[in-house]
């Protein structure tokens, strides 16, 4: 019996953000770079900063182990399956768009899957507010599951606290090797009723044949797996990201750079937004006291990004870091000629 695991819920920017007061109507203060820049790979030259030095497998594989955050249902490492829609929202029209664009651009470029129908349903939220508290509070009230995986109330307002600038909350799916999907939510409304054939007693307690008993059990999955150790055929994917920023704390940063750091948060999951990476990366820009700051997306993150969306489907966490690992050293390094 194939029990259809997820539903469609009702779009978070329109129950939610409409009541959010103080949405930010001014812009960050730099503006995108003007005209049409020349694309290498699928992005603009600007958009990339070059690694002097050749990193270490040491440094890539710390770089992984701290960007990646294994999801809390299956412990995998979770990218989008399914297309993404972003928008943009509490910027001026110029600047959304800007915004949006750019996890498109970076997502086709990354091999991540994009939705072209202008009118798709939303499935990353970026929301630029002067009262993020109200806005997640509002979540917390309204439509919980988009703060991620949660087991209590206690759980629950934790997860809606606003501690950075820019922060992302996470609803991640759980997706079976015959592609059937279920959110990730550690509180459930529902039953599921599954048949089984079970053997029914006769005389002096012996069986006397088969016959199909309805157990119902509550929050109960099917779930098809290849029972393999290493590969098991259960993937985690995004359902829905929520990326909320504060603009008054964020003037000292171009668009661009806001951005490219935004577009991380849309396409991987990080483990800390505190984290100080040593391989360069856009994530460390609004992270304290990192010794190596970069403004814009850098070829290490692209290079992460990249291997994250070439990972074979089922693995375990594990392997899903050796696989990146291995794509990452390959680009960095081994196609560059070696370490220097």
């Amino acid at each position: 019996m194939r029990h259809i695991l997820l539903a469609p819920l009702p779009g978070l920017i329109a129950a939610v953000t409409l009541g959010v007061i103080g949405a930010a109507a001014q812009p960050p203060p730099s503006e995108p770079a003007a005209g049409k820049p020349k694309v290498i790979s699928g992005l603009p030259v600007e958009s990339v900063t070059v690694v002097g030095v050749k990193p270490s497998e040491e440094t890539i594989m710390k770089f992984v182990k701290q960007r990646a955050a294994p999801t809390y249902v299956l412990g995998r490492m979770a990218h989008w399956t399914v297309k993404i829609c972003p928008v943009t929202i509490g910027l001026g029209d110029k600047y959304a768009k800007y915004v949006t664009q750019r996890i498109r651009d970076v997502a086709v470029a990354v091999g991540a899957p994009v939705d072209s129908d202008p009118n798709c349903r939303p499935n990353i939220e970026v929301v630029f507010t002067t009262t993020p508290q109200v806005l997640m509070d509002n979540v917390r009230s309204h439509r919980p599951v988009f703060l991620g995986y949660f087991h209590n109330g206690r759980e629950a307002n934790e997860l809606a606290k606003v501690t950075h600038s820019i922060q992302g909350w996470y609803t991640t799916i759980s997706q079976d090797m015959d592609g059937s999907r279920q959110i990730d939510t550690g509180t459930c409304h529902y039953d599921t009723s599954i048949n089984v054939q079970s053997s029914v007693g006769g005389d002096a307690g012996m069986s006397s044949g088969m016959t199909a008993v309805t157990l119902t059990l509550p929050c109960a999955t099917v779930v098809h797996a290849s029972g393999f150790r290493s590969r098991d055929g259960l993937d985690s994917g995004f359902y829905n990201i929520l990326i909320v920023a504060e603009p008054s704390k964020l003037f000292d940063y171009e668009v661009g750079s806001l951005a490219d750091y935004v577009t991380m948060l849309a396409l991987s999951q990080p483990a800390s937004l505190d984290n100080c990476q040593e391989l360069p990366s856009v994530s460390n820009m609004l992270a304290k006291d990192c010794a190596s700051v970069s403004s814009r997306i850098t070829d290490g993150d692209l290079a992460y990004l990249q291997a994250l969306y070439k990972m074979p489907n089922g693995e375990l966490l594990a392997t899903q870091r050796d696989h990146i690992v291995y794509e990452m050293k390959k680009t960095l390094v081994t196609d560059k000629g070696g370490a220097n």
